[in-house]
């Protein structure tokens, strides 16, 4: 009687422990997310940089397209002076208009986005509004209060809205441009006297909006690739029922995607015909049953078509949805920064041992700059390394230093012409204080051919083989070796 009493007893406890703990269990919609507390100010940096980029370059461009269409104004009033007034009457006055208004917009005027679908930048708007619409469930991971937690979040949104409205500037831009730029060719184009006169301006407009929609593009590209910190977080609200009800109804992929309010119910399918009547308004329509199948040759025909064009507009704009086609040969580097636009490399180089030397490696750095168009200019310096003379007798000693100049000019099949000029010191030494007397180094003057192969790596990006010849190597005393062999990693 005892033990059924214990029994019972602790069979209540229990129960009365789940009851509480499932009254003060919290429930999903309330809980609150530790967001990583550096994530809202790096953004907010990021942020601030990339609308200081924006504006400056949209700046720029519209100073360089202004002082275009004020050449051309010049050169066309001296033939129609009638034609210039009309043409560029007020286009002054609209630049200022824009470059004003990129100065001074901060995020009050958002308007609803358009062209192509950014996800990433969608998810990170909804996080920002979700959040500021529910500071509750914002937590911190200690080195900030809620408060400045708070803080941060509504920094971080005033700069993120005020970099949407930057970019909404900058397609207006591109955009009075384009039109300002057919407007100016129409003309052009209908005069066949000032063709020859004004044809390289528009040349250089044609360039200069190319250009200008590639940044954009670069840009628009930043926002679609997240780094760990922002995943972690998208991760994070993402495991609440709330975010998911929030980017439901607010999303623009949800304003693009919108059911209708009766979607699901009996009267959204009055209006809707159904699979016999439009196979009857089909047949009707291709001339019978018998024309069935022809039809569905011919639409498979279109289909195939319209796929192999997809293709093609992909291969072309990688996948971006905003297309610029050239009429010229794009410089790839144009609108990359100095440090984006520098390359470094390794590469090593054998020489056998002869009466004066032994075998040697040089083991050489180099810092390309590139050109554009595959040509690259840099400055690089190597170590020689000697191992003695033979396998029975290994001997590491340090030979030689160089330093070098190079320019690579790519030519066809994927070959460049290369040539530099190098300084080296082709002598064993064992300190610094050796390789300073300047009248011991020896000049080579290098000419040959290299090949990239290129490799898709996050660090890696390919192999280059070079084949060189040194002209002035029967100058040298000791002569050195005439033909060179390299290989190199680029990173």
């Amino acid at each position: 009687m005892f033990n059924k009493t214990a029994l019972s007893g602790v069979a209540l406890l229990c129960l009365f422990q789940i009851i509480g703990y499932c009254q003060s269990a919290e429930p999903a919609e309330s809980k609150t997310i530790v967001f990583p507390h550096h994530l809202l100010s790096k953004l907010r940096a990021q942020t601030a940089d990339l609308d200081r980029q924006m504006m400056q370059q949209s700046e720029n461009y519209l100073q360089k397209m202004q002082r275009r269409e004020e050449r051309i104004h010049r050169k066309l009033y001296r033939v129609d002076s009638t034609a210039a007034k009309e043409l560029f009457a007020s286009s002054a006055a609209q630049y200022q208009v824009l470059a004003d208004k990129i100065q001074t917009d901060s995020g009050s005027h958002i308007e609803p986005r358009s062209g192509v679908y950014l996800p990433y930048l969608d998810s990170l708007q909804g996080a920002l509004a979700f959040l500021q619409r529910n500071p509750s469930m914002l937590g911190t991971e200690g080195k900030l209060s809620a408060a400045g937690t708070t803080a941060e979040l509504e920094a971080a949104a005033s700069q993120f809205q005020a970099l949407q409205e930057k970019m909404q500037d900058a397609e207006q831009i591109k955009a009075f441009i384009n039109q300002r730029k057919q407007q100016i060719a129409q003309y052009i184009h209908q005069h066949a006297n000032v063709q020859q006169e004004l044809g390289k301006q528009l040349a250089g407009m044609n360039q200069e909006v190319y250009y200008y929609s590639q940044q954009l593009r670069q840009y628009k590209e930043l926002w679609n690739n997240p780094n760990q910190l922002e995943q972690r977080a998208l991760t994070l609200l993402n495991q609440l029922p709330a975010f998911q009800t929030f980017m439901k109804n607010n999303s623009q992929l949800s304003d693009l995607l919108r059911m209708p309010a009766n979607y699901g119910t009996g009267a959204a399918l009055e209006s809707l015909q159904t699979k016999d009547q439009v196979m009857a308004v089909i047949q009707t329509a291709a001339g019978g049953p018998q024309a069935m199948a022809g039809l569905q040759e011919r639409i498979q025909s279109s289909m195939s078509q319209l796929d192999a064009t997809k293709a093609k507009i992909q291969q072309l704009g990688q996948g971006n949805g905003d297309i610029d086609l050239p009429d010229f040969k794009p410089n790839d580097q144009r609108t990359k920064n100095f440090l984006q636009r520098l390359e470094f490399g390794t590469d090593v180089q054998t020489a056998k041992n002869n009466y004066y030397f032994p075998t040697t490696t040089d083991f050489g750095v180099s810092l390309g700059y590139k050109l554009g168009h595959d040509n690259i200019v840099g400055v690089g310096a190597s170590y020689k390394m000697g191992w003695g003379n033979g396998i029975q007798h290994i001997v590491l000693s340090s030979q030689g230093a160089g330093l070098r100049s190079f320019l690579e000019v790519k030519v066809r099949f994927g070959l460049s012409l290369s040539g530099g000029l190098e300084y080296n010191y082709a002598q064993p030494f064992s300190s610094y204080q050796d390789i300073r007397q300047i009248e011991r180094w020896t000049q080579s003057g290098l000419i040959g051919l290299s090949k990239r192969i290129p490799a898709k790596g996050k660090y890696f990006k390919g192999t280059k083989l070079q084949l060189l010849w040194d002209f002035l190597s029967y100058q040298q005393v000791p002569k050195t070796q005439p033909i060179l062999f390299r290989i190199g990693q680029i990173w």
